[in-house]
């Protein structure tokens, strides 16, 4: 019996080997086919396994040196073995090295019981060694602009965002500094997403810009394009579809910050989103089929959304739009909020969304009034974006693009008397 019991306990390690197997020659696999590379499948196969082999008897002898030990002798045969090599031209293998000394981590990890978390990281680690050229294509693409709006984004969310106090302030106690900033960061990263891709994009899809130029900022995307009309009338039926893209978007960016604010107002928002969506589509479509040709254009300059102080007004049009709501709604009702969101809507739209979500969120408004609210401020936004087109824009233009911005603010006014 005791025999049997021992035999038992030495193969219920065997589980945590096999994962390290996997991982070593997942990873190994990759390297194998990396001319350059001096360690293939069996080496990252034995560095695993020696990983959670050095991790149970470290753990075993209670000697956690055993563990260090065993990662610095890792390091230094691989530096050894590189080396030796004599061809000054051939790959470094610093890249293999710290692969090496990774996976050698992450067999340590299962033993430990992170085997869902090291094989995600073993996965990732082969996705990075895989999609070398890839990865360094889009650092050549990425400018000094785009790597400040990305340290910039870091800046909001890692460091401002985690020393701000998770409170209610306030009369109504709608002002919650965490909260707010949280929104920041939330319109921050879909911006910068919208416009990083807009920089790899280039003129090269023309039309496609719409897309990205709504998730950066649709009010730019149709300033920009509303004047470059006014240039050439050769231009207006690409200025049209980019700007009604542009406007599209506006309704996919705010189901996506939606999603992530506030989920349960979902199945009560989505059918009026949807509905302006639906008809604002079909008429973008039969422009889009009627543009007989796509000049290549250069990217408009928008500003880059991460910047600290486009973050900060932001921050604030956002708490006083909350403020602002929580106090005109209490005092004159739905249409005190109604009254902030047609303002507020002319120029941001999402403020208006996010403080109405907030506010529900602590149960001062109610699902009628939220869903109203940010409507009339998608309405009211086409409106201002519609007067940008007639001021600045061809009257060829005007006339392409309010059939489309109408038709979204139509599909969504009467969703919203049929769903609400």
């Amino acid at each position: 019996m005791h025999t049997e019991f021992t035999l038992n306990g030495e193969l219920a390690a065997l589980p945590h080997f096999l994962t390290s197997l996997a991982i070593g020659l997942l990873i190994g696999l990759e390297r194998e086919r990396s001319p350059g590379s001096r360690a293939g499948l069996r080496t990252f196969a034995l560095v695993a396994l020696f990983g959670t082999l050095a991790a149970m008897l470290s753990e075993e002898a209670n000697m956690p040196w055993l563990l260090l030990g065993g990662l610095l002798i890792v390091g230094l045969m691989t530096i050894a073995a590189y080396s030796r090599a004599k061809d000054d031209s051939a790959d470094p293998g610093t890249t293999t090295v710290a692969a090496i000394l990774v996976c050698y981590g992450l067999g340590a990890a299962v033993w430990y019981g992170n085997d869902t978390l090291a094989i995600m990281l073993a996965i990732i680690t082969t996705v990075l060694l895989y999609f070398k050229t890839e990865l360094h294509g889009i650092t050549e693409k990425l400018s000094r602009r785009d790597l400040i709006s990305i340290l910039q984004f870091a800046v909001l969310t890692f460091i401002i965002l985690p020393i701000l106090p998770d409170k209610n302030y306030g009369p109504y106690e709608a002002i919650n500094p965490y909260q707010i900033w949280l929104m920041v960061v939330l319109i921050s990263g879909v911006s910068l997403a919208g416009y990083v891709a807009l920089q790899f994009i280039g003129p090269r899809h023309s039309a496609v810009l719409g897309l990205f130029g709504g998730l950066v900022s649709s009010t730019a995307t149709t300033l920009v394009y509303a004047r470059r009309s006014a240039e050439s009338q050769n231009f207006v039926p690409l200025a049209a579809v980019v700007i009604l893209l542009a406007n599209l978007t506006v309704l996919i960016r705010l189901t996506i910050v939606s999603t992530v604010a506030s989920p349960s107002i979902l199945p009560h928002l989505l059918p009026i989103l949807g509905s302006g969506f639906l008809l604002g589509s079909g008429i973008t479509a039969y422009w889009w089929y009627q543009l007989q040709q796509q000049s290549e254009l250069p990217v408009p300059e928008i500003k880059n959304p991460t910047e600290i102080g486009t973050a900060a007004a932001f921050g604030l049009i956002y708490g006083i739009v909350l403020f602002s709501s929580a106090w005109l709604s209490d005092i004159a009702g739905s249409s005190g909020l109604y009254a902030v969101a047609l303002i507020s809507g002319l120029t941001d739209v999402d403020a208006i969304t996010l403080s109405s979500l907030r506010l529900y969120e602590l149960g001062k408004l109610g699902t009628s009034e939220t869903v109203t609210a940010i409507s009339i401020g998608i309405i009211s936004n086409i409106g201002f974006k519609l007067g940008l087109v007639f001021f600045f824009g061809r009257s060829l233009l005007a006339k392409q693009c309010i059939t489309g911005m109408l038709a979204t603010a139509i599909g969504i006014g009467l969703a919203l008397l049929f769903f609400i």
